[in-house]
């Protein structure tokens, strides 16, 4: 129920919800564009390790994500009375030191170098998800309103991004040389000031944001995980955006990865990585106007599906037809990534849909829980990135350590394997969102109506 003692929804949550994607966008967003690059340039890695550090971490997330995702409903923190706002706190000074372990140029060699290694990468990924896990739940306790919730979606949307230009950009500026060298000690030193950016975002989450919905429990009522796989399983909805978001994830971080390896082996000029990143900046903008209002009219689930077909056709072209100037190739990517905006903006409101189509259809609410399986998918996605991307540069002899020398078929093959990631994620939007979600405008509403009735009975 609504505790209608707080203030009303308003922009103030807004502006805390970008601020608490800024937060974890501060340093997950940094650690999987140039973690990879880190150990196989700086540290002198192996990729074919690297694959595999990247498959038996996200394999530990499949027992610790839905174990940490169900703490905020198992057990409350403090007296405030807020469900994640403590989960929140408790982790994000973690989150933000794992940030600089990761890109720590440590003096240690052979066995030593690569427990090290692992270690930061396993830490940041436990303290990731005890932020963005409650953090992402959040948003069904803010506000019960669908229009309150798409707008936290598109605020969401709006911190990553911010993160992604702002900050993100002038990290080759930063750590390359004009010749497109890598300076190691720089990794570190914008690992900290990422990592104070992120604790301060965090704290103002929480002063801007209020929890207003209360879900108390019952005396005597156990918590049962299986009851919450039985309603995850029937819930189609929510199966659907874990598909598509695995795919969108390929982009995020398969493409992140990869992308200093295009432009300083291919092209052969970092120099364009801050344009590509500067780049999504009016993109951002033009979605950030015009997909709100198109989807009053046609709904979220069309928008998405006509934005990813887009971005597939041309996606695929650059595929297929590779492109050789520099500049060109940044300039095609950004317009193909007006349909990835897009599906950003709006997947956090799917999500938020999902959860409530469970207590729609099978009077279930679990949102910590039910969001961790949705986090799990991310995981998936980011793990299936990561170590394809590792196994990759591996399969097509790329060669580890500062000044190595790359053949000229690994040059060539390594255009092809950047641009088959956003070809594969658009695919893989299309199946989750047009094959097996199934909220499209009219059923939405008719679900939003059918709970608002039942919750003012319950009142």
């Amino acid at each position: 129920m609504n505790d209608k003692s707080l203030r009303p929804f308003g922009v103030k949550d807004q502006i805390g919800y970008v601020f608490g994607d800024m937060a974890g966008s501060f340093v997950n967003l940094f650690v999987d564009a140039y973690f990879l690059t880190f150990c196989t340039y700086v540290l002198g890695i192996s990729p074919g390790w690297m694959a595999g550090l990247f498959l038996a971490a996200r394999l530990w997330d499949a027992i610790n994500d839905p174990i940490m995702g169900s703490f905020p409903d198992r057990w409350r923190l403090g007296k405030s009375g807020d469900k994640f706002k403590p989960w929140i706190k408790l982790f994000m000074i973690p989150l933000a030191l794992s940030g600089i372990l990761c890109f720590a140029n440590v003096p240690f060699e052979g066995i030593a170098l690569h427990a090290w290694v692992a270690f930061a990468y396993v830490f940041y990924g436990m303290s990731y998800t005890g932020t963005s896990m409650p953090f992402g739940a959040m948003a069904s306790v803010v506000s019960t309103d669908p229009i309150d919730r798409s707008k936290l979606s598109r605020a969401r949307s709006i911190g990553g991004t911010v993160v992604g230009i702002g900050a993100l950009s002038v990290v080759p500026i930063l750590c390359f040389d004009k010749d497109s060298n890598i300076i190691p000690e720089r990794f570190g030193l914008i690992a900290v000031i990422f990592g104070i950016l992120c604790v301060i975002s965090y704290l103002l989450l929480c002063n801007l944001t209020i929890e207003r919905v209360r879900q108390p429990k019952q005396k005597g009522e156990k918590f049962n995980y299986g009851n919450v796989l039985k309603a995850a399983v029937k819930n189609r909805p929510l199966i659907g955006v874990m598909v598509a978001t695995i795919g969108s994830m390929l982009y995020i971080t398969g493409s992140g990865q990869l992308k200093s390896y295009i432009y300083k082996e291919f092209y052969q000029d970092t120099s364009l990585m801050t344009l590509a990143s500067i780049g999504t900046l009016p993109v951002m903008i033009i979605c950030f106007i015009l997909v709100p209002k198109i989807v009053q009219k046609f709904g979220k689930r069309n928008v998405i599906l006509v934005m990813s077909t887009y971005n597939l056709l041309l996606s695929t072209y650059i595929l297929l037809f590779p492109i050789q100037s520099a500049l060109l190739s940044t300039i095609l990517n950004l317009l193909a990534t007006i349909g990835q905006t897009a599906f950003t903006i709006l997947i956090w409101a799917l999500v938020t849909d999902c959860l409530d189509y469970s207590e729609w259809k099978m009077n279930f609410r679990a949102d910590g829980s039910m969001y961790s399986l949705y986090t799990f998918s991310r995981k998936i996605g980011s793990t299936i990135a990561s170590t394809g991307a590792a196994s990759a540069l591996a399969a097509i002899g790329y060669v580890s350590g500062v000044g190595a020398v790359q053949s000229a078929a690994t040059i060539n093959n390594i255009y092809y394997l950047v641009n088959a990631v956003p070809v594969i994620t658009c695919i893989l939007e299309l199946i989750g969102i047009g094959l097996i979600f199934n909220l499209n405008q009219k059923k939405t509403a008719e679900m939003y109506a059918a709970l608002a009735e039942r919750r003012n009975s319950q009142n």
